[in-house]
């Protein structure tokens, strides 16, 4: 077997909350000679937590690359004494705190398989020169097309349509909740990658679009086919559903809380498949019982997983997923096979350019490479 660039990468593969296993093959692993020169004795070791519903996708594609462990308990400082070795961790939903990469002497680069990275301690690592690899626009159909799905769910009123059926309760035909998509205002929170793409499915819908970045400027946002609003309180005055698509940052969050939303029609939908902590739980608990909105959906929260009687999950008019939007088929394997073939890049020395933090290449054991 060939033998790869640097120390052993240990890849430890924490496995949480995941569902069953896809029986479709994975595609072919990255080829060992994209991923770096063959030096000597020496390969990659690598430790992989949660891998979404596939915990076999990051084994396969390291094969014969790295000698993989396969964790079975979300937390990585469970996994100090195999962290000794570790080159690599890759983690999607478990977190990676300080405890854990000051006790892994050998880490080189952690890989998050999707986007945003708040469960990870970007900064402890940027201060050891650890690239944290994430994998921007490998999950942006699965998240906009989860966002729209709440979207037809809550105007339908399915949710309550099909409990109620399951009580053979026939007359709930006749609670006229449900309304059409078509002709709505769809306010549009972040158009990055995913909010562009649930823009564009919103627009073949019928939808008017309204936008709110502060990263983009007004011509920029009304290039999307949006109408740009310089102040997200102002859209969601205007909006019949507002859709966010913003990473949890100290500007973000509790960015919707009960000013906000008092500030939102009564019949309007809010949807989050973005960060937990960006709508404030508590709040928005309270505005829908008091029918402030009309109804909400939720892929993520502030405490993942949240408690059995968190009451966000007996909430009237709420849809609630277990932070599953990228976790389709095609996502997971996009979003794998990107953060493998960033990790053995890092490993081998690349500069590898989609990092949480690209200052991380100013640290001193970057300089000479």
């Amino acid at each position: 077997m060939k033998r790869l660039l640097c120390a052993a990468l240990v890849v430890l593969l924490l496995l949480s909350g995941c569902a069953a296993p896809f029986d479709e093959p994975v595609p072919p692993r990255v080829p060992a000679a994209a991923a770096a020169p063959e030096v000597g004795d020496l390969k990659y070791v690598a430790l992989t937590f949660d891998d979404g519903p596939s915990p076999r996708c990051t084994p396969r594609l390291l094969d014969g690359l790295a000698e993989v462990y396969v964790a079975d308990n979300p937390d990585p400082n469970n996994y100090l004494s195999q962290m000794q070795d570790a080159d690599a961790l890759i983690v999607r939903i478990a977190k990676c705190d300080a405890n854990v990469i000051l006790n892994s002497p050998k880490l080189k680069v952690i890989g998050r398989t999707g986007v945003g990275y708040d469960s990870v301690d970007v900064a402890e690592a940027t201060r050891r020169g650890i690239p944290v690899v994430i994998t921007p626009g490998s999950n942006n159909r699965s998240v906009a097309e989860h966002a729209v799905a709440m979207m037809f769910s809550l105007s339908k009123n399915l949710y309550e349509a099909q409990q109620e059926m399951c009580r053979v309760n026939w007359e709930i035909r006749g609670a006229k909740k449900a309304f059409e998509l078509e002709g709505k205002t769809v306010g549009v929170i972040g158009l990055g990658a995913i909010g562009r793409e649930t823009a564009k499915i919103c627009r073949g819908c019928g939808m008017k679009i309204a936008g709110y970045d502060p990263f983009l400027s007004r011509e920029q946002i009304e290039a999307l086919g949006a109408q740009a609003y310089e102040n997200y309180e102002d859209l969601l005055r205007a909006a019949d559903i507002v859709t966010i698509h913003v990473p949890l940052t100290e500007q973000t969050r509790d960015m919707i809380a009960a000013r906000q939303l008092a500030m939102m029609k009564p019949t309007a939908l809010v949807i989050n498949c973005s960060r937990g902590g960006i709508v404030n739980e508590k709040d928005l608990v309270a505005a829908l019982k008091a029918g402030v909105i009309a109804g909400a959906g939720t892929d993520v929260y502030c405490n993942e997983p949240p408690k059995p009687d968190d009451p966000l999950l007996n909430c009237p008019n709420l849809i609630a997923s277990p932070h599953s939007a990228a976790q389709t088929r095609e996502a997971v394997v996009k979003m794998a096979q990107m953060c493998v073939k960033g990790c053995i890049a890092v490993c081998s020395g690349e500069k590898w350019p989609y990092v949480a933090d690209k200052s991380v290449y100013e640290h001193s054991i970057w300089k000479d490479r």
